[in-house]
């Protein structure tokens, strides 16, 4: 084990894992490469405080200390070329080779370009990275009308956020709805709502043309019905595609990411892959999924180190996300593609509630809106396969756990039954 562990993108995937290496006892060399020249960061935020605060800076994932204390050789603005899989080497952009006895790819997915006429004017932009979210901070003070295409998580809490800035926003989403599958219609309904309230102007069910712009710079959204909308800056907001480039020319499998086993081996077992990037067969629903998830790439990149170090788990985190969109705090919890009915608990108007979603009498997951009670408690009813009856949901949350707490009980006797 001369090599050790390459790790290739130090996002929440990739940093976790170099972690969780380092917990689960590795003792070998451990490299964890970046094409970004910054110190590991969080993104979450970059959608929110930090394009707001001209003041914000970027959240560390870990402070410098970590890295050195725990012996892990972070190179930041290094980008790889291609993988041997063969001869387990790297090729580095620039000249140099790296060996690696195991290899975590951590690549991530990238924004979705966007075809259209005028997309590659100055001010149409797209946020993934720090760098981006910056020049979104810093262009977003020089434009008084933005325009945002794409009506999801993104893009929705880019638009609370600069609309509370004082900015007129429009959002473009080309479906009939916000949000499209990521929540029932009564969610997406729900925050439409609110962000009209607080002057958000929203037009689902339009595509836009063309982008128009002055000197090189855009000035305007034209739609497919030719109505013009003011644009000083437009962000693209239409979706991501997994980084599977380096994995398809090293012919490992590939269909919508890289394909994983339950214990992120991909095709070549000596190469695993996490977050964005990885698609999997999943525990709880047995289809195909690639999730986009903080959580996702934290609880994969902590199995990964334990399958490298021996151990023979199985992926079985319950998923779950999160979005702040202006005054609404968004949880979901499980997975609810395949639902055939839900239970709503609490009250629309109050800007606090959740559904419940249903595929015949087993619980598929949970949304919430302003209820973190009720996506914590979801989260371990998931977690312990229980299922509660609407009745059950209908006596609230004591009533909930309750019911947990006497399930939880039951198991021992029923497994030994």
């Amino acid at each position: 084990m001369k090599n050790g562990v390459v790790i290739v993108g130090a996002g929440h995937a990739g940093v976790q894992a170099a972690a969780s290496l380092r917990e689960e006892g590795y003792d070998g060399p451990v490299i964890l490469i970046s094409d970004e020249n910054e110190l590991p960061y969080h993104k979450p935020p970059l959608s929110k405080t930090f394009i707001k605060d001209a003041a914000a800076k970027p959240q560390p994932l870990r402070g410098e200390a970590f890295y050195t204390g725990s012996a892990i050789d972070y190179r930041p603005g290094v980008r790889i070329d291609r993988i041997d899989a063969a001869r387990r080497n790297l090729d580095i952009a620039g000249g140099g080779a790296l060996g690696f006895d195991h290899l975590i790819l951590a690549t991530g997915s990238r924004p979705r370009t966007l075809p259209l006429p005028g997309s590659d004017l100055s001010g149409v932009l797209s946020l993934r990275s720090l760098a981006d979210a910056r020049l979104i901070r810093e262009l977003s003070t020089q434009s008084d009308d933005v325009v945002i295409l794409g009506g999801g998580f993104i893009g929705l809490e880019i638009a609370a956020t600069l609309r509370a800035a004082g900015r007129t926003v429009t959002v473009v989403e080309a479906l009939d709805r916000l949000l499209g599958r990521a929540v029932a219609p009564v969610v997406a309904s729900h925050v439409r709502q609110r962000l009209e309230a607080i002057g958000v102007r929203i037009l689902t069910g339009t595509s836009i043309a063309r982008l128009e712009g002055e000197n090189g710079h855009v000035v305007s959204a034209i739609t497919s019905a030719g109505e013009r909308l003011p644009a000083r800056m437009v962000i693209v907001g239409i979706g991501a595609v997994p980084n599977v480039e380096l994995a398809q020319e090293a012919d490992l499998a590939v269909a919508n990411g890289i394909r994983v086993d339950h214990q992120m081996r991909s095709s070549v077992p000596e190469i695993l892959a996490i977050g964005d990037a990885a698609s999997y067969r999943h525990w709880f629903t047995g289809g195909d999924v690639r999730l986009e998830s903080v959580q996702n790439a934290t609880d994969q990149a902590r199995l990964a180190a334990r399958t490298i170090t021996g151990h023979a788990d199985a992926y079985s985190a319950v998923p779950w996300f999160w979005s702040d969109i202006g005054d609404m705090k968004l949880q979901m919890v499980g997975l609810t593609a395949g639902g055939d009915s839900h239970v709503v608990l609490g009250d629309l108007p109050d800007n606090k509630f959740s559904i419940y979603h249903y595929a015949g009498d087993r619980l598929l997951g949970i949304e919430s809106v302003n209820r973190p009670g009720d996506h914590m408690l979801g989260r371990k009813m998931l977690g312990a396969g229980f299922s509660p009856t609407p009745q059950t949901i209908s006596t609230g949350p004591e009533g909930l756990k309750a019911a947990l707490a006497a399930f939880l009980e039951s198991v021992p006797a029923r497994a030994a039954g």
